[in-house]
C-alpha cells in the first residue's frame, strides 16, 4: 500500500461530508402533510 493511504481516504470522506452538510443547510425542511378533509365537514 502507498504511504498516507488512510489519510487520503479520510480527507476525501471529510470533503464529501462537508459538501453533503452544506447542501443540507440550504435545502427546505420537509413538513408533514395535513390529513385530507372532506369538502363539507358539517355533513
Amino acid at each position: 500500500m502507498a504511504d498516507n493511504y488512510l489519510e487520503k481516504h479520510y480527507d476525501d470522506y471529510l470533503k464529501r461530508k462537508a459538501a453533503w452538510e452544506k447542501s443540507r443547510k440550504h435545502s427546505p425542511k420537509s413538513r408533514p402533510t395535513p390529513p385530507e378533509r372532506p369538502d363539507d365537514e358539517a355533513l
